[in-house]
């Protein structure tokens, strides 16, 4: 495992501070990917910034909107009674994240911003609609995800909560691999104040994406038989060791399907 320099921030400005004056330094949430990258040699980053001191965790909700500090943990939103009431979907889909370690660690901000192309929460923040907030600015979930393991984070950039809008309806159901349980397939559907919503993770080339043909399907009518017929773009899906094109375009369908069904 690499050296590094390690220090902790007392603010998200703080950190932003810090993390601009290193080398190439590395901010630190959870670390649930961030620390078995360094032990591999993956990331050598020549400092730790460390966001638990921050004050960046919490949730509340007011109005129409659910927002959960950047470094609120999976099981936190999981357990949130606030949560459950406003958006079932997203305690759901928090409590299956990774393992109870993970869940027990990882947080909502490290998730967001790594933006692995089979993380749960990315499809949560774009099928949802969601507004992720930094110490600069506010950016769209539309606007955010940019590729693979990329973001429109800019250097030195820090997220410290992200808004959910408060759908009618909504569902998250993935088909997980059984040995990482991130998401071979997870779909996220909304029908709410950002109007109708599917988003994707796991499947496609470039990472989470918005499924714009079911989109289309479910506005004349939320119902999981709408979407018979409607089928992914094959040439748009990832094929590797777990799952090659074809198989992903057609769980997108399936899962798709299930989610409709299963949303309240």
């Amino acid at each position: 495992m690499s050296e590094f320099n390690y220090a902790m921030a007392s603010s998200a400005d703080d950190a932003s501070t810090q993390v601009k004056g290193t080398g190439d330094g590395s901010l630190i949430a959870g670390g649930m990917t961030l620390i078995p990258s360094i032990k591999l040699g993956l990331a050598t980053p020549t400092d730790l910034i460390d966001l638990a001191g921050a004050g960046l965790s919490g949730i509340s909700v007011e109005g129409t909107t659910v927002t959960i500090g950047a470094m609120t943990r999976h099981v936190d939103v999981a357990s949130s009674k606030e949560v459950v009431n406003a958006v079932p979907a997203l305690s759901g889909m928090a409590s299956g994240i990774g393992d109870p370690q993970v869940r027990n660690r990882g947080t909502i901000g490290g998730s967001v911003a790594n933006n692995d192309p089979a993380a749960d929460y990315p499809a949560a923040c774009l099928g949802l609609g969601a507004t992720i907030q930094t110490n600069d600015r506010e950016i769209s979930a539309d606007d955010f995800f940019t590729g693979l393991f990329t973001t429109a984070l800019k250097e030195g950039e820090v997220i410290t909560s992200v808004g959910f809008p408060i759908p009618e309806r909504a569902a998250y159901v993935k088909f997980p691999n059984p040995a990482s349980r991130y998401a071979l397939v997870g779909v996220f559907v909304s029908d709410g104040p950002m109007g109708i919503r599917v988003a994707v993770t796991g499947a496609g080339i470039n990472g989470v994406y918005r499924e714009s043909s079911f989109e289309s399907a479910l506005s004349g009518a939320w119902e999981s038989a709408t979407l018979d017929g409607v089928k992914a773009d094959e040439s748009s899906m990832a094929s590797d060791i777990h799952a090659a094109a074809d198989y992903r375009a057609h769980l997108v369908g399936e899962i798709a399907r299930r989610a409709v069904a299963a949303s309240v």
